[in-house]
């Protein structure tokens, strides 16, 4: 027993500390770094905790910057990215798991081939038509250039855990008296919750983090955070204090996010199943 138990204390508990430290490793020195003092961070002195620790860069990024503007930006494009991107997404998905019809399949290889190719080859394309809808510099312009990536991605995505449920939970539905809408509605998407929790999930981080769009579409009315805080890299000099307090304060909503999610990814199936 005591051998098992170094054993596998060596071939397991410890080599996953190891990959945990090493994963937190960057966002423990980010959160350090943004309760160190700016003159502290160029000091030749190594220090794991600063020693007088203060909130200062927070203070000031926050009036220096005009960064609440930026997160209430990222926060209207995310959300309104993941709720076009899963209103399409879920009802197309479910068309492509339910139906069979002519060129399904290579609708559904072409929607793996869109995300082969960089998102840079849609960008002059996207300028082109935002700059002739006059949608330059707009939340607007972001949602939609954000949506020709995520959707079909999650379209190919949720047809996975569609095809994942059994088909005779419509057929009961149907037999019950639900037509086939109401039975996508009150039984087949509570039972896929998880899934769309995860594929949610993913285009809201996709849109909160994307950076290259944001740069070229927007930049004086709208500006999301990743182009704020790029803003901070000067040609001589880099604002770390503010830089790891901007990182720090847009990881919050993330970490918001996913601690709601993961309630919905447990009372998915169960609430799905007990409606079935």
């Amino acid at each position: 027993m005591r051998r098992r138990i170094v054993r596998g204390l060596f071939t397991l508990h410890i080599p996953l500390l190891v990959i945990v430290l090493f994963a937190l490793a960057p966002y423990i020195w980010m959160f350090i770094s943004s309760l160190t003092p700016e003159k502290d961070l160029y000091t030749k002195e190594f220090h794991y905790f600063p020693e007088h620790p203060t909130t200062e860069n927070y203070f000031r990024i926050f009036s220096k910057i005009n960064f609440t503007s930026n997160i209430k930006d990222s926060l209207i494009v995310a959300f309104s990215t993941m709720i076009l991107g899963l209103g399409i997404s879920v009802t197309a998905s479910y068309s492509f798991s339910r139906f069979r019809f002519f060129g399904r399949n290579f609708l559904l290889v072409q929607f793996l081939v869109i995300n082969m190719f960089p998102i840079v080859l849609l960008l002059i394309p996207l300028f082109v038509i935002m700059r002739f809808l006059h949608a330059l510099d707009t939340h607007f312009a972001l949602i939609i250039a954000y949506s020709t990536f995520t959707i079909p991605f999650s379209t190919w995505m949720m047809t996975g855990f569609f095809n994942a449920i059994p088909r005779e939970l419509d057929e009961s539905a149907q037999v019950d008296g639900c037509t086939r809408f109401t039975a996508m509605t009150r039984v087949i998407i509570p039972i896929a919750m998880p899934g769309i929790a995860a594929t949610g999930i993913y285009i809201f981080i996709t849109a909160w983090n994307e950076f290259l769009y944001a740069a070229i579409l927007t930049g004086t009315h709208v500006k999301t955070i990743p182009v704020a805080l790029q803003n901070l890299i000067g040609e001589y000099e880099i604002a770390w204090g503010l830089l790891t307090a901007g990182g720090v304060v847009s990881a919050i909503p993330v970490i918001i996010l996913f601690f709601f999610i993961q309630k919905r990814l447990i009372s998915g199936m169960t609430a799905g199943a007990v409606k079935a």
